[in-house]
């Protein structure tokens, strides 16, 4: 996935889970935040990070915030894109070539079954397999964890698959990080240890669980490698 214009700035503030200040260019701008999460580990005063212009002159906003240079001990910054909405955009992309499953499979977006919507809804001749999509941010050494916030709706999500299974379907979990050089993947237990139960059960009646990395631009996102999952 691209964006279609992209500039830098230098964090400032973030007042609420909604909008940030941002430097760009020596003026102060109110900005979009495109991720609810936390992410206070990466939003941390003066650190890079790149904007998407948007085309929408009606906007309260002009920019949205997708992507921070990470910084680290003694280490080159580690980019890392935070728009929640990527991850989706990324995999469909990733799937319509023929990746995971056959080049010929039938990909539908929010797809509703029982008393969730699932990212996507996939048709591969005899099979029907339904995918949800998490995006992970939080890295600490290398390693990668989700969620960075308790998440109920995401427990809620893991149970409803579990539920496909037993009706027939198959059932996906693609946690996409959001960065390159990662070692691997574990729920953040500490964070919600509910959310880590959820997905070891998931694992255990049938449903796939798998990681995968991105190569990360300031106006790009692409999945790449997969990552080891340690549940």
């Amino acid at each position: 996935m691209r964006y279609r214009e992209i500039v830098r700035g230098i964090f400032q503030e973030r007042p609420n889970r909604f909008i940030a200040y941002v430097d760009i260019n020596g003026t102060c701008e109110t900005v979009h935040v495109k991720n609810t999460g936390r992410c206070k580990e990466l939003l941390i005063p003066g650190s890079i990070v790149y904007l998407e212009v948007s085309d929408n002159p009606n906007r309260k906003t002009k920019y949205d915030l997708v992507a921070v240079e990470k910084k680290r001990n003694g280490l080159v910054p580690l980019l890392v894109n935070m728009d929640s909405q990527a991850p989706n955009v990324a995999v469909e992309e990733w799937l319509q070539h023929g990746n995971l499953f056959s080049s010929r499979a039938v990909i539908r977006r929010e797809v509703t079954y029982g008393a969730s919507r699932f990212d996507f809804y996939i048709e591969d001749g005899t099979r029907r397999i339904f995918l949800e999509v998490k995006g992970v941010t939080l890295e600490q050494e290398g390693h990668v964890s989700f969620p960075d916030a308790p998440t109920q709706r995401g427990v809620k999500h893991i149970e409803e698959l579990m539920g496909c299974m037993q009706s027939g379907y198959e059932a996906y979990i693609l946690f996409v990080v959001q960065m390159k050089g990662i070692l691997d993947f574990s729920p953040n237990d500490e964070n919600h240890p509910e959310f880590g139960c959820a997905l070891r059960k998931a694992q255990q009646s049938g449903v796939q669980i798998l990681a995968m990395d991105c190569i990360i631009t300031p106006d790009s996102m692409a999945l790449d490698t997969e990552v080891p999952v340690i549940l």
